[in-house]
């Protein structure tokens, strides 16, 4: 895997919106906070979008913004301004060859799972980790009252700031020295699958990656997944939708083939008649289906204030034991 150029002050920093359209005001915000670290923010074109359905720009318009920032050697990193839906719109075996020639830093998470994917199939490690709108929760440039699709939507507490804080500086410790050892620990939850796993750590947005399926850019097959460890989130999803994206992974033998797993954030899910709880339904799925891995349950990744940043394509150590789940991304 390759590692892109760590980040130095005065580097630039792209800021794109390759999804779904974007509040101005988190572009606002995230170019404050990359301003505030020592970096110069570029905002592209189409980044605030125009209105064009619900994507922030055509197709062509997003391309070309990922692609420009992409080419242009002054640009370090890349920063999704959301998620949402609309990266796959932008994957093709052209842009996958760019970004194996010009290898930088790509962060977000959620629908940017798929430029994730694209980014280990072309053998370059990318940051899952918080957007603007985190960027802007955290420089404190908006009331969380004041727009109706943050994460968060409540007032942050100090605990959540705090949380807040510890993710995005990790972000940039990533980036700005990828060679150093992030660890991150957690009380284990009940049912946790006990072991030590290390291998290469890939995933993300398990509704998204799962759409690839079929495609070159399917991270999702027992091949790809063989001695890796694969951490999985997601948000609005029923809890028979998960099964059914589980149910699949097992079918084909992925489940069977990861040395870890890692189960991230479910958010905004409602109970059914068969589960009440998402945990209780992968729980249940696992051992039916027999993989005993080593497994973490609810670390906090994905839609969440806390989301851990994780370094795709990087080496990972997973350590569950009855009192701590330990995750050590070097």
């Amino acid at each position: 895997m390759i590692t892109p150029s760590p980040l130095h002050p005065g580097d630039k920093i792209a800021i794109i919106s390759p999804a779904t359209e974007i509040k101005s005001g988190y572009i606002d915000g995230a170019i404050a906070e990359i301003s505030r670290r020592g970096y110069i923010p570029v905002e592209m074109p189409y980044a605030r979008g125009h209105e064009h359905g619900t994507f922030a720009a055509t197709d062509s318009e997003r391309l070309d913004d990922l692609t420009s920032a992409l080419t242009d050697p002054t640009i370090k990193a890349i920063l999704c301004g959301r998620g949402g839906y609309g990266c796959i719109h932008l994957l093709s075996h052209h842009l996958q060859q760019m970004v194996k020639d010009n290898p930088k830093w790509i962060i977000g998470f959620s629908d940017i799972s798929a430029l994730h994917a694209l980014w280990l199939k072309a053998g370059v490690k990318s940051i899952h980790a918080s957007m603007a709108k985190q960027l802007t929760l955290y420089a404190g440039h908006l009331q969380v009252g004041d727009a109706s699709d943050l994460v968060v939507k409540e007032n942050l507490s100090p605990s959540d700031h705090q949380q807040l804080s510890l993710c995005t500086d990790a972000m940039w410790q990533m980036m700005e020295n990828p060679g150093s050892e992030i660890c991150y620990s957690k009380p284990s939850r009940e049912w946790s699958t006990l072991g030590e796993a290390k291998g290469m750590i890939v995933g993300g947005n398990l509704a998204v990656l799962n759409g690839l399926a079929g495609t070159p850019w399917d991270i999702l097959t027992a091949d790809y997944l063989s001695g890796k460890i694969l951490f999985l989130e997601d948000v609005g999803e029923k809890i028979y939708q998960v099964e059914r994206m589980l149910k699949r992974l097992h079918l084909c033998g992925a489940l069977d083939a990861v040395e870890g797993l890692i189960f991230g954030d479910f958010t905004d899910y409602k109970p059914d008649r068969n589960f009440s709880d998402m945990t209780d339904m992968i729980r249940a799925r696992l051992e039916e289906w027999e993989i005993f891995c080593p497994t973490a349950l609810h670390l906090p990744i994905g839609h969440t204030t806390n989301n851990l940043p994780i370094m795709e394509g990087s080496q990972a150590h997973l350590s569950v034991t009855t009192d701590c789940t330990t995750l050590t991304i070097s």
